[in-house]
Order: structure tokens, then sequence, then C-alpha cells
């Protein structure tokens, strides 16, 4: 059962959005969501192997707390009046009874804090990263290398859908890092009212059909139903112009069966879809 979401934030604007694709699902399990505000520590944003004068150096440690502090009072006060609009307890009385909110402030790195606090979270939700500004893409990185964890991936839009998992489609192709991704979105799955199961017709894998998927679901008591498509030459795209046709508003989907560099630098089926995703994807590596 899904009773915690990680929602790490950074003051790039981006953290609103994630919260209120967070808080879709939290409402759907009564779950806690945990917004973690990640604080840069003084000796980071030090210039690396530059001599600096001791009364410099104190200058930008005393301006950086002084911006620190100032951008934590911000996110406390924005997160406040979005989790009242979202209808998000805060006294943390409801816990694990209904949807509900809580606030951590941690000194360090995104990228750690995320390894830190991920590993203890059911979901992580991350934005989808702005491959033109290279905005969340160590981020996305952090939460599926380092977690262990599956890792909700919340499109940029101007309105949050009204459900997450109710029209749920796994892109499945035989892989490990496929049977992860239906593993640990399990929960998700039984809850779900329709259920799809993407396949290209090609093999999946030694002794893997796409009977043997639909099989295994209702064993879950997971009525499914197979779908094929035609992959050609780009197959994330033509899962994502599946998803729009499904009216799909949830992808469970593993991750770079590649290694992330190369399919950061060539191209791949998850590149593509990191990059062009227009619902939330649900991404297990």
């Amino acid at each position: 059962m899904i009773k915690k979401i990680l929602v790490p934030v950074r003051g790039d604007g981006k953290g609103d959005n994630v919260l209120a694709h967070a808080s879709v699902l939290a409402h759907r399990f009564n779950a806690l969501i945990e917004v973690t505000h990640c604080r840069a520590r003084p000796e980071d944003l030090m210039p690396f192997g530059v001599p600096i004068p001791e009364m410099l150096r104190k200058q930008i440690v005393d301006q950086s707390y002084e911006i620190a502090n100032i951008e934590e009072d911000t996110i406390k006060e924005q997160l406040h009046v979005l989790a009242e609009k979202l209808d998000l307890d805060q006294t943390g009385t409801k816990i694990g009874s209904a949807a509900s909110v809580s606030y951590v402030e941690e000194v360090g790195r995104q990228v750690d804090v995320i390894r830190r606090h991920g590993r203890l979270n059911d979901v992580i939700a991350v934005a989808r990263p702005d491959r033109d500004t290279k905005l969340g893409a160590n981020t996305l990185k952090a939460a599926l290398f380092h977690s262990g964890r599956p890792v909700l991936m919340c499109p940029p839009v101007d309105k949050t859908p009204e459900t997450i998992g109710n029209r749920v489609v796994i892109a499945w192709n035989g892989s490990s890092e496929a049977a992860r991704g239906l593993a640990q979105g399990m929960e998700i799955i039984r809850e779900a009212t329709e259920v799809s199961v993407l396949t290209s017709g090609l093999d999946s894998g030694p002794g893997t059909t796409i009977d043997d998927v639909l099989s295994y679901l209702a064993l879950h008591n997971v009525d499914a139903k197979a779908v094929k498509f035609s992959a050609g030459r780009n197959a994330g795209a033509a899962i994502l112009a599946m998803c729009a046709e499904l009216g799909a508003d949830l992808m469970i989907m593993g991750a770079y069966g590649d290694s992330y560099e190369r399919e950061t630098l060539f191209g791949g089926n998850t590149q593509t879809i990191v990059d062009r995703a227009n619902l939330p994807v649900l991404l297990s590596h």
C-alpha cells in the first residue's frame, strides 16, 4: 500500500506541480506526502580551486545563510497555501487516515538528500526534466538509480489531473526493469478500473509472453487486456501515442534498460518518454 510519498523541492518553480500530482495519489491511498527542501551548504557555493580571502569567504557564508532562510520561509508559506488548496491535512493528526503533508528541511546536495530520504518512501514524485534548461535531470537520475523506489514523473500541466491510476497502461517488453515496474506498481494496478498491457508483439524475453503477463495479473485479481502496437523506428513515441488513444492517466514502465548515459546521448525509448511524456509516468529501474 502506498503510504508515504517523497516530494523533493529546491525552489526551481517545479515543486507546486509535483505536489499537486502527488496529492492525487495521496487522496487515493490516504498517504503522507513528505516535502523535503534541499538546502545548499555554504561550502558547496564556494568557487572550486580558487583561493578566497577569509573576509570574502565569511561574506559568502553569511549571505548564503540569509538567502537560504528567505527561501525556506517562502517555501513553507507556499506549501501551507497550496496544501490548503489541495485539501491536505497539515496538523499531523490524520496521518494514515487521510491525505496529509509534512515538511522537512535538509542540508546538503539534493541528490544526497534523495538517496537518504527516498529509500523509506513508497513513491518519489519528481518533475519531468526540462532537457533544454537541464533542470530536473539530476533529480530524476538520483531518484531512479539510488533509491530503489518507483519514481512518479510529473509532466508540466496547466491543470492537475483529476485522477492518476484509474486507467493504467503498462509498457511491457519482458525486461527486468519492466518486471520491477510491474511489481512496484501493483498497488496502483489493483486499484485501477482499466488496465492495458502494451506489447509490440515481438519476443518479450525467454519464457515470457503477453499471455503470461495477463495470467500473472489475473492472480492479483486484475482483469487486464493486451494491446498491440507498431513500434516502428521510435517505440517511445508509439507508446505515448497509444497512451493518448487509450485515455490513460498513468503509464507504468521500466526505465533505462540501456545505460542512462547511452540513452541520453543517442536517444532511446525511455529518454523519448522522459523528454515528451504529457501524462504521469511511474518509472522503475
